[in-house]
């Protein structure tokens, strides 16, 4: 929890200075980069998260897997370095692209089904979500096979429950009510 908040206060301060440099997409960029990496390579992370492994070694691995990004990145490197805060940069760089969508008007529409959307009914989903928000949506589909049919959407803070298992649920407390 306390390195959740920790990410976001960094996140907000990578985003406000990039944006005032107008490299915030550039650095936009850097960060789904260094998430999606640090994600799909679990020595990576441990690596990061090591408090066995040397600050510095830890940087010089980042500069070597990242050799061609953003200097405001490779000084969020240097201060989190300097804070002894080095195993946070996965949650910051997910934060950020979070910061930064939200900042570009763009929302992520998360569609909860039992089974896999087909591309036909994800765009009639886009489209309705569009239509709604006027912003720019992407959607993104997971499967939970314990709602038994229908579909939960959630936009922001926003959820619609159209799922089976909610409509058993309603009609289940309805019974042991009356």
């Amino acid at each position: 929890m306390a390195g959740t908040r920790a990410a976001i206060r960094y996140a907000k301060a990578v985003l406000s200075l990039a944006t005032d440099k107008k490299s915030a997409d550039m650095v936009n960029i850097d960060m789904q980069s260094i998430a999606k990496t640090i994600s799909e390579n679990q020595e990576l992370g441990d690596t990061l998260n090591s408090a066995i492994v040397k600050a510095d070694l830890k940087k010089s691995i980042l500069l070597e897997v990242f050799p061609n990004i953003n200097t405001i990145t490779k000084e969020l490197f240097n201060v989190l370095i300097t804070n002894k805060r080095m195993e946070l940069v996965e949650n910051i760089a997910i934060e950020y692209t979070v910061l930064f969508d939200i900042q570009s008007g763009k929302e992520t529409a998360v569609v909860t089904t039992a089974i896999p959307m087909t591309e036909d009914i994800e765009m009639k989903v886009l489209a309705k979500i569009k239509e709604l928000t006027n912003k720019a949506v992407t959607v993104k589909n997971e499967i939970d096979e314990d709602i038994l049919g229908g579909f939960i959407l959630r936009v922001g803070d926003v959820e619609y429950n159209a799922s089976i298992s909610n409509k058993f649920n309603k009609l289940k407390r309805e019974f042991t009510l009356n």
